[in-house]
């Protein structure tokens, strides 16, 4: 798996920290992964719930930058999380975009643990699309 920036074309430099990589993409589709590790976790020795959110933030975010191909930001405006349960090892987030707008997309997720398929946390958020124009300098990275 590659870093995920290096996989979108553009450095996201917290999830590359986080060690976020790209499983699968397609228009409006992707399937991120992330290895649990210690620095990961929380005092119970499960992943940390921020580590979720983060996960699936960034897989919504390239759902919908990706749903119209000359989107190069999706910028996180609302996201909700319910956390269903604990979770340990490598997770998968798989995002959908539902609907894409000029400026505005709404994206869901879900994201499981890898070796027992259990659902970990489902989250949905709306995201505000960017596209560079020309002579203009890019926003910061989502």
């Amino acid at each position: 798996m590659r870093d995920i920036g290096q996989e979108v074309g553009r450095p996201i430099p917290f999830a590359s920290l986080v060690g976020i990589a790209l499983r699968t993409r397609s228009p409006g589709h992707v399937i991120l992964e992330l290895e649990l590790r210690e620095e990961l976790m929380n005092s119970a020795g499960t992943a940390h719930g921020g580590v979720i959110m983060t996960l699936a933030d960034v897989a919504m975010s390239v759902a919908a930058r990706t749903a119209s191909p000359d989107v190069n930001f999706a910028v996180t405006m609302e996201m909700k999380t319910s956390f269903i349960s604990t979770c340990s090892g490598l997770i998968v987030a798989e995002a959908r975009c539902v609907h894409a707008a000029r400026t505005v997309a709404f994206s869901e997720a879900e994201v499981r643990e890898d070796a027992t398929g259990k659902l970990v946390a489902r989250a949905s958020g709306t995201f505000m699309l960017r596209r560079e124009r020309a002579g203009e300098a890019p926003p910061p990275s989502d």
